[in-house]
């Protein structure tokens, strides 16, 4: 008899290796940054915005921030604009910035919600000026000779609108967020999607930061996939170069979100399906946790 029922019995059992987590994270606010190849595959793309959902359905609140470099960089070659990158950031002039924003708001956020909506879901789009949720000023990065690069209209975000973040979410709606900010004088800024996600995170004092990438997660010098890993550690392997490359910024951002009011910080390949649900509810996760 229990034969017949075997495979819906392994379903529940799934579900139930899920309880102390929906019970741990009720009411909580999740910050997840989406971008790479999860926005690139119309599956995948499909499946986060069920976790997503899913997340708010079950009483937590979800909060993205979502990039869009590859898309960017495809309208900027059909227009004939020139994209060059100082220091891994990409050079931003009035023109590009048009580009940017245009791409950010009328077509990647503006997926985002039509995909959040068909799901079932309350989506609320905050779109550089609309809003004006994230406060910027203009950013300066040095050279390894100490001068400073201007970057064009590349931006750093100082603030966050939190309380009327705060306010959308306890109505039920799922912020959906583009990395532009606005400084004093109404002037919008590119910033770099990770970065704008982790003082979100911080200033809503969010129970995780969760940034989707496209690799596995924090590596050790055997190539082996760290689960668990403290701020204090962290430091090390940057010193040390376990960690280097494209990583480094990704865990510094983290770090940032931890220090200023983030309670975890997960890196999880967004190349997975479903990879939001599989490192929040499952004992082992998917990716990487970094912790205080």
């Amino acid at each position: 008899m229990l034969k017949k029922y075997r495979h819906l019995i392994r379903r529940a059992n799934v579900v139930l290796e899920a309880l102390p987590y929906l019970k741990q994270f009720h009411d909580k606010i999740i910050v997840i940054k989406y971008g790479g190849a999860a926005m690139q595959n119309d599956e995948l793309k499909r499946e986060v915005i069920q976790d997503v959902v899913l997340l708010k359905y079950v009483g937590m609140h979800p909060v993205i921030v979502h990039g869009g470099g590859p898309e960017i960089s495809k309208s900027l070659k059909r227009k004939g604009i020139e994209t060059r990158f100082v220091q891994g950031m990409r050079f931003t002039s009035k023109k590009v910035l048009e580009v940017v924003e245009n791409v950010l708001g009328n077509k990647v956020n503006a997926e985002i919600c039509r995909m959040i909506r068909k799901e079932g879901g309350k989506p609320k789009s905050y779109c550089g000026k609309k809003g004006k949720v994230i406060k910027a000023r203009k950013l300066w990065v040095k050279d390894k000779n100490g001068r400073y690069l201007d970057l064009g209209l590349i931006g750093k975000a100082i603030g966050i609108k939190y309380r009327y973040l705060y306010k959308m979410i306890k109505k039920g709606y799922i912020p959906v967020l583009s990395p532009i900010g606005v400084g004093r004088k109404g002037q919008t800024f590119n910033i770099n999607a990770d970065f704008a996600a982790a003082k979100v995170a911080a200033y809503l004092n969010a129970e995780k930061l969760i940034l989707m990438t496209d690799v596995r997660g924090v590596l050790n010098k055997k190539g082996k996939l760290i689960s668990e890993v403290d701020a204090k550690k962290i430091r090390r392997m940057i010193d040390n170069e376990t960690i280097s490359g494209g990583m480094i910024p990704k865990v510094q951002c983290g770090l940032t979100a931890l220090k200023h009011g983030a309670n975890n910080v997960h890196i999880i390949d967004g190349r997975v399906p479903h990879a939001v649900l599989l490192e929040l509810f499952t004992d082992y996760g998917i990716g990487t946790m970094v912790v205080k």
